[in-house]
């Protein structure tokens, strides 16, 4: 039994005995008493469903960036939340996707934490955004939410991360309020598949071939489900993003991902915001003052969950 179901007992007993009472007019002081015992039960009940204790089985505690963080295990993944000082109302959280110590600094997240957000990360190894990826993070946004942290979210995905975010924003929509992607690989055809401008990664290339279960790269080249391909679910459903791109990006060239996904998503009347970096390459990712990211990301975390 957990904590909540006595509470609701409680709350069903007392409910039966007022009407019981009324029904007989019994009597007034009995009755008043009965009233003030259900108002406790229910103002305990509201409390506890409002307000539920943030913690996990077998977590351990420790500090990430002058926060304090929780780590467990979720669907067999090493998984981790950081909790801000003071939480916004609601609960609002962002989900580094990849890679979540990568120029933390200049990539929004302390700066999210700072204005009451939480922050997120499962770790499911070099997948690529792979089915079997999407399955842990099923898995693990189902145990964030059961915390009571806000129902839609602002994703990050740095550099293939960006794989990794569009890949399970396309299959959860609702679930999303925005996405940022730094230098995000949009395409894996571009990377790891080299098969544009930039030199792609043979290693991780077999690699995705084979995360993915494509019997060889012919099939990998056909797939349909690149993020490129799936912008529709996220305009219909509102999602808004914003792009940090170098536009001397050799690695993750900006014309095979970002503005694909720029001209594409504008064109099915969703919003986008990319913030380029002349003369700038893959790295250093983000920017040395992200605050247009965090307040793009704010805004428009509010703004959703007002529409809910």
């Amino acid at each position: 039994m957990n904590r909540i179901q006595p509470v609701q007992l409680a709350c069903s007993w007392a409910s039966l005995q007022l009407t019981h009472i009324s029904r007989l007019h019994y009597h007034s002081n009995m009755t008043n008493i009965l009233r003030a015992l259900l108002a406790i039960v229910l103002t305990g009940s509201s409390l506890l469903k409002a307000a539920p204790s943030v913690s996990w089985l077998g977590e351990k505690i420790d500090a990430w960036n002058g926060f304090t963080r929780h780590t467990f295990i979720v669907d067999g993944c090493d998984a981790w939340v950081v909790e801000p000082k003071t939480p916004l109302p609601g609960r609002p959280w962002s989900w580094c996707m990849e890679f979540p110590d990568a120029f933390v600094e200049r990539c929004a997240a302390p700066q999210l934490l700072a204005k009451g957000f939480y922050h997120a990360h499962i770790s499911v190894g070099n997948t690529f955004g792979s089915p079997d990826a999407v399955k842990h993070f099923n898995a693990f946004y189902e145990a964030v939410r059961a915390q009571g942290l806000a129902p839609k979210v602002a994703l990050i995905g740095i550099s293939r991360g960006g794989l990794y975010a569009y890949r399970w924003a396309a299959e959860n929509p609702a679930k999303v309020a925005v996405i940022y992607g730094d230098a995000p690989v949009c395409d894996f055809k571009s990377w790891p598949g080299g098969k544009g401008k930039g030199g792609g990664s043979k290693a991780d290339w077999a690699a995705l071939i084979y995360c993915y279960h494509f019997n060889n790269e012919d099939e990998a080249l056909a797939y349909p489900s690149n993020p490129i391909d799936t912008l529709a679910p996220l305009a219909k459903a509102g999602v808004a993003l914003i792009h940090v791109v170098g536009d001397a990006d050799d690695v993750v060239p900006v014309q095979e991902n970002t503005a694909i996904v720029e001209t594409r998503y504008q064109k099915l009347g969703g919003e986008i915001k990319v913030i380029h970096k002349p003369g700038v390459g893959h790295h250093p990712h983000g920017l040395a003052d992200p605050i247009p990211v965090v307040d793009f990301i704010v805004n428009h975390t509010v703004k959703a969950s007002a529409a809910n």
